[in-house]
């Protein structure tokens, strides 16, 4: 396992091709950047419920409640014991990512503007 405090975006993509799994055991979130990086780059991960998180990812994530460590392993290992579950994980994340576009971000926004005025 390696941490980096800060990582340009070359750096951050290289670690998701390197990567199993993006374990995000986030306590407190406002949108999760992190879920959908991940989802974009094929891998399954394993996160917090906090904040947004269940929103952005939806049922292709794996949620642990709560704060024990020894739950964040044992999805870990569930996940890599069955490839089929990880494969499923991997096509859902890839189709929720596709959802976020700045597009459909823009359109949503000049929606909420339009209601407002």
């Amino acid at each position: 396992m390696r941490s980096a405090p800060f990582a340009d975006e070359t750096t951050l993509r290289r670690a998701y091709r390197a990567a199993d799994v993006l374990l995000f055991p986030s306590l407190y979130e406002g949108f999760g950047f992190p879920v959908l990086e991940a989802f974009a780059s094929g891998l399954p991960v394993v996160t917090s419920g906090a904040g947004g998180l269940k929103e952005v990812g939806g049922d292709a994530i794996v949620v642990v409640e709560g704060r024990d460590p020894a739950a964040y392993v044992q999805a870990l290992e569930s996940l890599s014991d069955d490839a089929m579950q990880r494969e499923e994980l991997v096509e859902r994340g890839r189709a929720r990512a596709r959802t976020f576009t700045w597009q459909r971000t823009a359109e949503q926004t000049a929606e909420v503007y339009r209601r407002l005025l």
